[in-house]
């Protein structure tokens, strides 16, 4: 996949691997490394335990297992400086070393993304400070792709919205300054969301903290707006709750759901997708295969076949698959018809491919299966009817019923949760006699520790007692929600046409294929922006009322006004100037035929979903703009609930 222009995300990469690199050099000799579990994985993705060994790594350890040896004299720790509980287990084994070592050892701590005071206090405290290096990795955005970038943070949306922390704002802003210093300003900051908001705020400060500072090496292009940028969508995730909480049915989507994606690898049971090829003659040659042994598997653009599958719904998954095996079948036959050694060589030189794509079919067929038996339970789809229930308007109440035998038959409590808190978001909570009746019977069925997890549910506002100040779900037509309050999701399944009665699966024309009939409203909402025509067609019938300006990619919200006011948060929408002069002259030798990179930037996490969502805008937009995807993180229903369930366990009733 080519680079897209105006963000080159194999440079991140490049310079988020010289900037480790570096400072691993900078501790001379071998050195043994102990890092954090949830940095492991994002820097996986750029440097390999290889390239760490070249530049003196000894052994790794996780920094949760406190199992450091002091078989190095030269330790790093590399740790997230915005946790405080990161900085007291570092000084706590810091001080073990200093006490059970007999050698006097140096001792080194990277900070990700930056050194921070607390951190600083802490060590100090802890009597350290004094003994050992302290240095920075300024690691921000990690490209999961040439289209998706994600910041190297832990648990986002936890901390925005159960703690309230807003750090990750904080962290996204200084991992999008790099992006304007690089490739100037950009030009319009458009997005709706009260965190948005502070974000855009942020970003603007910092710009004018960077002008300030004298000694910033910062050039006067950039301090001009773009030329290869076209905007910075910014989405709260606070505005739709609705999409995450709801069975993601892409192919990626639902690999997360069952079996949980990280950093582009998944965890497979080696019952499932068999021993990595390397292995199997072992396997076979020794005892029968060991059932619970997982295997890791890679799951990004590398893979051909997985790359061509990700985006799809998954009904249409097992013909592609078919499609495949097919041609594969074809072109291996193919060797009968070479006549000429030249074309004998040939085939040979295409055979370690042809043996690649042969693996890669066979694990996403192992795979497939496996979903297929997942999503042809009856209760999968019970959950899956309820859900498409509630997003179409029925009336909640008939679906209690349902979820009642759910909790009867023992779901997972995130399965249970995922659909009450899915009714109150979409229902602006529940009715009071009804949330009582639920509560008690989750205490009796999964135990009274879960008094805890309720209370964060309410916190988040997930799961709240419908008040009179919301009454019910408000009618469409009915005057809208208030602006900055709840995100009304009566009005909007009309006026944004959220629900698509006739999917095309196969070859889909709207981005409603992604949930099988529902179209996420996070996506429509950037629709309203850099779609403005088409989704003006789409939800009015005709184009021909709407002005011709409102038609203009640089005309902000304008023909959304109304829908606006019935979605949770500020709307805003800012302009960047530079020096009016260099920008004419500038215009005038790029001209504007140029493919333009809009940036979408999630705060709070994106579904796996709303990503191939964005994708298939990005296709409909070929040719004169390209999308790119930032995110705090990567979230699903797991991830929104998972967030408040309490793990300990005080008895059930």
């Amino acid at each position: 996949m080519a680079p897209h222009p105006g963000i080159d995300t194999d440079a991140i990469k490049d310079e988020a691997r010289k900037d480790l690199l570096g400072l691993l050099e900078g501790v001379r000799g071998k050195k043994n490394l102990v890092i954090e579990q949830s940095l492991a994985g994002p820097i996986g993705l750029f440097a390999k335990f290889s390239t760490l060994q070249d530049y003196g790594v000894d052994k790794v350890f996780f920094l949760e297992n406190d199992n450091l040896d002091t078989s190095q004299k030269n330790v790093v720790f590399l740790a997230s400086g915005e946790k405080a509980n990161q900085c007291i287990a570092i000084a706590g084994q810091i001080k073990r070393l200093q006490q059970i070592s007999s050698i006097e050892h140096e001792v080194s701590v990277i900070w990700v993304p930056r050194r921070t005071l607390v951190c600083n206090k802490i060590l100090e405290e802890a009597g350290v400070l004094g003994d050992i290096s302290v240095e920075a990795l300024p690691l921000h955005f990690i490209p999961l792709d040439q289209d998706v970038l994600t910041l190297a943070y832990d648990d986002p949306f936890a901390d925005l919205y159960l703690r309230k922390d807003p750090t990750s704002i904080f962290l996204a802003a200084q991992a999008l300054m790099p992006i304007q210093h690089k490739y100037g300003l950009f030009p319009r900051i458009i997005g709706k969301g009260d965190n948005g908001r502070r974000l855009m705020e942020l970003l603007l400060r910092m710009r004018s903290e960077a002008a300030a500072d004298e000694n910033a090496a910062t050039s006067r292009r950039g301090m001009m707006p773009s030329s290869s940028i076209e905007s910075l969508v910014i989405i709260d995730r606070e505005v739709d709750m609705v999409t995450p909480l709801l069975t993601q049915l892409t192919y990626e989507g639902l690999i997360d759901e069952m079996f949980g994606i990280k950093n582009n690898q998944a965890e497979i049971d080696t019952s499932i997708i068999g021993q990595a090829p390397g292995q199997q003659q072992k396997a076979q040659s020794t005892a029968p295969q060991q059932q619970g042994l997982k295997r890791k598997i890679q799951l990004d653009p590398s893979d051909k076949l997985y790359d061509q599958l990700r985006d799809a719904n998954f009904a249409i998954v097992g013909p592609l698959l078919n499609k495949v095996a097919r041609r594969l079948a074809g072109e291996y036959e193919s060797r009968h018809g070479a006549k000429s050694t030249s074309e004998l060589r040939e085939f040979v030189n295409k055979l370690p491919g042809y043996q690649a794509e042969q693996q890669s079919l066979k694990t996403h067929t192992n795979l497939t299966e496996e979903a297929l038996k997942y999503t042809q339970t009856e209760t999968f789809n019970r959950i899956l009817e309820v859900q498409q229930n509630l997003v179409s308007g029925t009336d909640p109440s008939s679906q209690h019923e349902t979820i009642e035998e759910l909790i009867a038959r023992d779901l997972p409590l995130t399965t249970i949760l995922r659909l009450l808190c899915l009714e109150s978001t979409i229902s602006g909570g529940l009715r009071p006699k009804d949330l009582d009746n639920f509560k008690r019977q989750i205490l009796h069925a999964y135990g009274y520790q879960h008094l805890l997890t309720l209370h964060s549910l309410e916190k988040m506002g997930l799961l709240v007692a419908r008040t009179a100040a919301n009454p019910f779900y408000i009618p469409v037509g009915g005057g809208g929600a208030r602006e900055s309050n709840i995100t009304n999701y009566n009005a909007l399944r009309k006026s944004l046409r959220l629900i698509v009665d006739e999917v095309n699966e196969q070859d889909p024309n709207d981005i409603a294929y992604v949930y099988s009939g529902y179209a996420p409203l996070s996506v429509r909402l950037v629709q309203a922006i850099i779609q403005k025509p088409g989704l003006l067609t789409l939800t009015r019938g005709s184009s021909s009322d709407t002005p011709p300006s409102a038609s203009s990619a640089s005309s902000g919200w304008q023909g959304f006004e109304d829908v606006l006011k019935s979605v949770k948060g500020e709307t805003f929408n800012k302009i960047q100037k530079g020096d009016e002069a260099a920008v004419k002259a500038r215009h005038m030798l790029t001209g504007s035929g140029k493919v333009k990179t809009v940036v979408v930037m999630f705060l709070g996490g994106i579904t796996r979903t709303e990503i191939a969502a964005l994708r298939f805008v990005g296709k409909g937009l070929e040719g004169r703009k390209k999308v790119v995807v930032c995110t705090t993180g990567i979230i699903g229903g797991r991830e929104v609930v998972g967030a408040a369930i309490e793990k300990g366990d005080f008895g059930k009733g």
